[in-house]
């Protein structure tokens, strides 16, 4: 067998499976008998150990599939629905949505498409941190290395037919054909009738009328700041806040970014333990914001900016190992879907922490996380504090106390007094280790653009010395 597989976990074993197939891009191969498609299928899930019902839906151009192909489908309950080629997709995804709407988890959802990545996936995944389903798919070509989407099951259409065929075939003509004509909403109960409408005026003119292509945009009209769902309401919250992309700004009191944080959190409900952690360059930043920061109980943690994303990714991830949900994620910084995005999207699809991000720009295009809330860094800060929260700050400003920690990303040492975590920073041994971290930052570098070069250069001899590769003048 060829593909990825995953043992049915026992919520899945016997629930019901859709299959969505789309024909154009995966043909029935030549002499293969269409009655094989639907048992061969059900056989690759039944060693994977799924036994739910399974429902199977074959979308294509119809006019042009032959009718031994249609009568073979039909025959053992695979529901043929006829769209044009370059709606397959919208129709697909629609159908998709549909079935969500009627069908709660657990259940295993089949996507059969060379489409998935370029125009499933982003969509797909955000439903899937929504409301995660049981996924499986199939590609008549290899599946793309980085996918956003996390799957139990991927199989190429070849093996999938072929390593699973059974010597008999069953027909299934106690459920009756089902044939679907999208354009028209019009179902046919044979073969014949179906073929007939096909050919028909009225049909002609509704196909040509439907003529979008673009899949619904669902996930794109979710809205932002949403009201804490009651299992986040006094979950704990966690802040990872990026200083280099969101700055504490020019005269602001850093005493006030916590509160102002905590402040806003409070107007949508959440009223959970909050842990706020600085990543920065602090050998740069004023000891007056880092003493401000500390006395409101936020961690510092220096780092520099090379590897500042890469540690801010590692203690997410270190975070989530300790702490299940339900709980919130924050993520300060402008970095999200370029760092932070393509594993995050895997964790969210399986375990759904709540998340919230700010940013100090709006970012060009939605990201693919699904958030719960959103916010302009300047604008959170701007939130009016509670005059209970100001009467606590100004006790912590009088007592001038550090209440959080103070770490180095760098040398991973930690320490609970400010001066100390200040002399360390100012450290020889402290300079040593960000002179080495950037000299082998410099070297990978080097030994990428050489080695880059270097295939650039057997591709150029490779084409000169191929038969026609190079021309002589006489």
């Amino acid at each position: 067998m060829s593909g990825k597989y995953a043992a049915a976990k026992p919520e899945y074993a016997t629930a019901q499976i859709a299959v969505w197939w789309d024909m154009k891009d995966f043909r029935i191969p030549e002499g293969y008998d269409a009655r094989q498609v639907r048992p061969s299928i059900e056989a690759a899930f039944k060693k994977l150990g799924y036994f739910g019902p399974v429902s199977i839906t074959a979308y294509a151009d119809h006019k042009q599939t032959s009718d031994h192909h249609l009568q073979g489908l039909s025959s053992t309950g695979i529901a043929v629905t006829h769209t044009k080629s370059a709606k397959i997709c919208k129709v697909m995804f629609s159908d998709m949505l549909e079935w969500r709407a009627q069908n709660p988890p657990p259940a295993t959802m089949m996507l059969i498409s060379n489409q998935v990545e370029d125009v499933f996936s982003w969509d797909l995944a955000r439903l899937q941190q929504e409301t995660m389903y049981n996924l499986f798919l199939a590609y008549s070509v290899g599946p793309p290395s980085n996918t956003v989407l996390v799957t139990s099951a991927e199989w190429l259409w070849e093996s999938l037919l072929d390593d699973n065929k059974h010597e008999t075939t069953r027909t299934r003509g106690e459920l009756g054909a089902m044939f679907y004509c999208k354009p028209c909403s019009l179902d046919c109960q044979s073969l014949e009738s179906f073929r007939k409408h096909l050919s028909t005026k009225k049909h002609a003119v509704e196909e040509a009328r439907n003529s979008c292509t673009e899949l619904d945009p669902v996930t794109r009209k979710w809205a932002k700041n949403y009201a804490a769902k009651p299992e986040h309401a006094t979950a704990k919250i966690a802040v990872w806040w990026d200083m280099d992309d969101c700055p504490v700004p020019e005269g602001y009191d850093a005493r006030w970014v916590r509160p102002s944080i905590e402040e806003e959190f409070k107007k949508l409900g959440y009223t959970g333990p909050v842990s706020i952690t600085a990543y920065g360059d602090l050998k740069q930043t004023p000891d007056r914001l880092l003493r401000g920061l500390s006395s409101t109980g936020v961690a510092l943690a220096h780092t520099i900016p090379d590897v500042r994303l890469m540690r801010m990714n590692s203690d997410l991830m270190d975070w989530q190992d300790d702490n299940p949900p339900p709980a919130t994620i924050m993520l300060i910084s402008d970095h999200v879907e370029l760092i932070f995005s393509s594993g995050l999207v895997h964790v969210q699809q399986r375990n759904k922490y709540n998340l919230f991000l700010a940013y100090s720009f709006r970012p060009y295009k939605m990201s693919v996380l699904v958030t719960s809330a959103e916010w302009l860094w300047e604008t959170l800060l701007a939130v009016s504090v509670s005059d209970t929260r100001r009467r606590v700050l100004q006790k912590c400003s009088e007592r001038s106390e550090s209440t959080g920690m103070f770490s180095c990303k760098l040398c991973f040492e930690d320490y609970k007094r400010f001066d100390d975590f200040r002399m360390h920073l100012s450290s020889d041994d402290l300079a040593q280790e960000e002179a080495s971290i950037i000299s082998s930052i410099q070297s990978n570098e080097r030994n990428h653009e050489y080695w880059l070069r270097k295939r650039v250069e057997n591709e150029q001899t490779f084409e000169e010395s191929s038969p026609g590769g190079s021309c002589s003048s006489s």
